[in-house]
């Protein structure tokens, strides 16, 4: 069996998620609770900030791809090229598929950023 394929993959367990996981599980658990004012808050940021870590850890990959596939979909490599050519208007004629590219594009940077944003939780 080749290291890429044990649990854990190179590095073995526990995976970076998991250690994501058991700092922002132990803020959550005992810090939030033995804290108060501004160290309270800053415990809540860095609640929040591990929990789109984890959420990058794990949808980020297939998500990477999805856009990688949207954009040579719509003929380009980068984000900045497909914002020069919708500034230029060489994509007017092709706003619907356009447009649903860049919201699911939006949508995945939602759900990692801050799922609550969302209130559709399915791009159109």
């Amino acid at each position: 069996m080749s290291a890429s394929s044990e649990p854990g993959g190179m590095h073995g367990r526990p995976t970076a998620e998991e250690l994501v996981t058991a700092v922002r599980e132990f803020l959550e658990k005992d810090v939030m609770a033995a804290t108060s004012g501004a160290v309270q808050f800053h415990t809540r940021v860095a609640i929040n900030a591990l929990a789109a870590v984890e959420r990058e850890l794990r949808d980020g990959p297939a998500m990477s791809e999805a856009h990688a596939a949207r954009l040579a979909s719509l003929g380009y490599a980068s984000e900045a090229d497909l914002a020069d050519a919708i500034r230029s208007g060489a994509l007017d004629d092709r706003y619907a598929e356009v447009a649903a590219a860049v919201r699911a594009t939006v949508h995945d940077k939602l759900a990692v950023a801050n799922p609550k944003y969302l209130d559709n939780p399915v791009p159109d």
